[in-house]
């Protein structure tokens, strides 16, 4: 039996309405499918003005730019996020303060963030990890006493909340991923959420490589021009039609990652209390979006042992992000402190095979080969 890491999901009329804006002529960014894919997080989630972006990396490249982040201004994140969360900012000559995570989960401790603050510091970046929602209360009080902007790097979390708030709707901005990796995809894509007005006009030149031409195409100048900086940060018509698709099938998507992952849950707890594993913990403030199912090895050597176990049975099991404090690029701009939670979740972490059309005879197997390893 070969099961993959992940496999993307076709939920029904992907093709169809890709061969649509191919038949209607309209295939470059923001026609039809663009606008119902907005509306769609207008209606479902709340959010002001948000924008579709061929990646999430671009949306939080385009965070950074409309924050105004330059040489000399520090931004504090997560280091066990991916490498993204961290370029967008490094991009502008930031200075990057990470932080650790979590002693029980691996999003970022909201409890170390002000003691990181200093005159320099512009921004937060939070990373909701496996669509678990970060202590954003903490944050936003600590954002707020110091004057700080807060980006939500919510690439995992669509259909994430944070007691009652959606995930990319609590900060000045947030950004989700519609890699094929996540619940709900296309390919490659993301969306920009803007959660204050000021933001929203300069946000469209910039999606519109520094032009005005979104502003012309409604009639509210009689010309565009180059206006501000800017990129081609807008995905084509048949992106965004793949992923209204997807759009349209969110709760029944939804509702199979959750049953495949209570079931992992469920069947793998028998491993947690002999002490073998850690599981998932969900804070109480935190909905569950079924992203990712991962358990916690005792260390590194355990952990490899246990990919190389799957792996010989079959089954493509990965671990997640290293460190990015003691990555090879920026290793020697960190301030040299440790970050011991991290570090345990690079070495420890295992993310299982969760996808859609993952089978209960499937599912069975990796069970089953885990049960083994550690009996």
């Amino acid at each position: 039996m070969k099961i993959t890491f992940n496999k993307p999901y076709l939920s029904g009329k992907e093709l169809y309405y890709i061969s649509q804006a191919i038949h209607n002529g309209k295939t470059a960014g923001n026609q039809a499918f663009t606008k119902k894919c907005h509306a769609f997080f207008h209606k479902t989630y709340g959010f002001g003005k948000v924008l579709l972006t061929t990646s999430c990396t671009d949306a939080l490249e385009m965070a950074a730019l409309l924050l105004d982040i330059e040489p000399g201004d520090e931004v504090i994140m997560p280091s066990f996020t991916f490498v993204s969360t961290a370029n967008a900012f490094v991009l502008r000559g930031a200075k990057i303060v990470f932080a650790d995570s979590r002693a029980d989960e691996p999003n970022i401790d909201a409890t170390t963030i002000e003691a990181l603050v200093t005159p320099k510091t512009k921004a937060i970046v939070v990373v909701h990890y496996a669509g678990i929602a970060c202590d954003m209360d903490v944050i936003m009080a600590v954002a707020k006493k110091h004057n700080l902007y807060v980006i939500e790097d919510a690439a995992q979390s669509i259909d994430g909340y944070y007691k009652g708030k959606p995930l990319g709707g609590i900060g000045d901005i947030g950004a989700f991923s519609f890699h094929e990796t996540k619940n709900i995809i296309s390919g490659e894509g993301g969306l920009l959420i803007l959660n204050d007005e000021k933001y929203h006009q300069r946000a469209e030149i910039i999606w519109e490589k520094g032009t005005n031409r979104a502003a012309f195409f409604r009639g509210e100048v009689d010309k565009y021009g180059w206006v501000d900086v800017g990129s081609s940060f807008l995905p084509s018509e048949m992106t965004a039609a793949f992923l209204y698709a997807q759009l349209e099938n969110i709760q029944e998507i939804q509702a199979k990652r959750g049953e495949l992952w209570q079931r992992y849950e469920r069947e793998l707890q028998p491993l947690q209390e002999k002490g073998h594993i850690q599981l998932p913990v969900v804070p109480d403030y935190s909905t569950n979006n079924w992203h990712i199912f991962y358990l916690l090895c005792k260390n590194l050597e355990e952990r490899t042992a246990l990919i190389r176990h799957l792996k010989g049975n079959g089954v493509h099991a990965v671990f997640h992000y290293l460190s990015l404090h003691k990555s090879p690029f920026y290793k020697d701009k960190h301030d040299g402190r440790e970050l011991p939670h991290t570090d345990r979740y690079t070495n420890t972490l295992v993310r299982l095979p969760l996808f859609f059309e993952l089978s209960e005879e499937q599912q069975s197997h990796i069970i089953n080969c885990i049960t083994s390893f550690y009996s």
